[in-house]
């Protein structure tokens, strides 16, 4: 931060869905990685050069009472969100104007959270983007910094804590594929899938789903973002399954690929374990120094060679190609890779290279609509000092014998 500058961040909203119902309270993950604080209408201010040591760090938090905790549940104390976040100054909510107005008047910038994930399309007001326009409009003078590129180099580089976290995610969504492997059978639906996955997740303290799961079943798979679940699987079909379990909001994010029947064709087998080469290979070069764009350049040429085996694309088709969008892309049209850790697709500096410690998932596919068939698979990455990356899911089954034998 620069000097004599302040840093806010909020919570999100409880967001509304019809007469008295909301969906359910999920933490903004920046004030959620800076403090611990899971709590809707909670602020953060970090003030590193104020002149009272009280004011260096604060929160801010909705104040609790008996009738809250009957309704509601318990919510933070002052004595319990120390405990939670380390930070020693905890005001309630309606001393923030007042206690704001002060560190204005000492705060030479004030950096705002705004949402520059290069992912993005917000279409509603989020709570942080009410607070900034607010903000602005009574404190036109000041000078208004990014905190997104700090956040972004914070976030990037997960420590062995959050490691151990995302770990957990991972065993918790093993177990769930390792129950769904004795499940799944000809005529079972899709929802009956997720089902099972969610029943596991929870009785293994996950907090729900990382992300929207996705139980594809034969031309299902080849819709990259499938979310309906609603169809019946059928025998000689394989099931695309793109599901994670979340744990302490840290995200896991695994897919595999299964038989209907508990056993692959030949054709089936042929692209999984070109598919699987392709995962193989390019978790490889997941090393410091690796630039993500140069990277998904050599998965795209791994999978070329691969597809030209499948005869899915000609040598010819390849000369002929063009640069910007390669052969490959007809059966192979995503990336490799994402960052991964307190949200599904995570915070990164995609231009600048890998770093040890970063988190990387590895999914490569193949999707060939006119055989009802898409295949996916995917591991979760840490990047190492040295040597390979380790793989936080080696112990969910992935090869074809493996899947086989537990289906019997």
């Amino acid at each position: 931060m620069q000097k004599g500058a302040m840093a806010i961040f909020n919570s999100n909203d409880i967001y509304p869905v019809s007469a008295d119902s909301t969906l359910p309270f999920a933490q903004h993950r920046d004030i959620f990685y800076l403090s611990g604080v899971d709590q809707e209408e909670s602020i953060l201010v970090i003030f590193p050069d104020a002149v009272k040591k009280e004011y260096r760090e604060i929160l801010f938090l909705k104040e609790t009472n008996e009738h809250i905790a009957i309704w509601e549940g318990e919510k933070l104390d002052k004595k319990t969100a120390f405990i939670t976040s380390g930070i020693k100054s905890v005001f309630w909510l309606p001393d923030f104007e007042k206690v704001l107005f002060e560190l204005m008047t000492l705060a030479s910038a004030v950096y705002i959270n705004t949402n520059e994930h290069y992912r993005a399309n917000i279409t509603t007001e989020t709570r942080e983007a009410r607070f900034i326009k607010k903000l602005q409009q009574q404190y036109p003078a000041h000078t208004y910094l990014r905190s997104q590129p700090i956040l972004q180099r914070l976030r990037s580089v997960k420590e062995k804590e959050e490691i151990a976290l995302i770990q957990q995610a991972c065993d918790i969504t093993e177990k769930g594929f390792r129950r769904v492997l004795k499940f799944v059978k000809p005529n079972t639906t899709e929802y009956e899938i997720e089902a099972e996955y969610i029943h596991e997740f929870t009785r293994n303290r996950a907090n729900g789903f990382a992300y929207t799961p996705i139980i594809a079943s034969g031309y299902n798979a080849c819709v990259l973002h499938y979310i309906e679940n609603n169809q019946i699987c059928k025998n000689g079909d394989l099931i695309l399954m793109d599901v994670g379990a979340s744990y302490a909001n840290y995200a896991s994010d695994m897919t595999r690929c299964v038989p209907v029947s508990g056993k692959f064709t030949q054709r089936q087998k042929d692209v999984y374990n070109a598919v699987l080469r392709v995962k193989d290979a390019a978790a490889k070069m997941l090393v410091p120094g690796t630039f993500w764009a140069d990277y998904h350049i050599e998965v795209g040429k791994i999978m070329t060679t691969e597809l030209i085996g499948l005869k899915l694309i000609t040598k010819e088709d390849v000369k002929n190609e063009d640069p910007k969008h390669p052969a490959y892309k007809k059966y192979f049209m995503h990336g490799t890779s994402h960052h991964m850790g307190l949200d599904t697709h995570d915070y990164g500096i995609l231009t600048e290279p890998m770093q040890a410690g970063m988190v990387f998932t590895v999914e490569p596919g193949i999707y060939i609509p006119e055989e009802n068939l898409g295949i996916r698979i995917e591991d979760n990455y840490v990047i190492q000092e040295k040597g390979e990356p380790f793989n936080l899911m080696i112990n969910i089954p992935v090869t074809i014998n493996q899947i086989e034998n537990l289906m019997k």
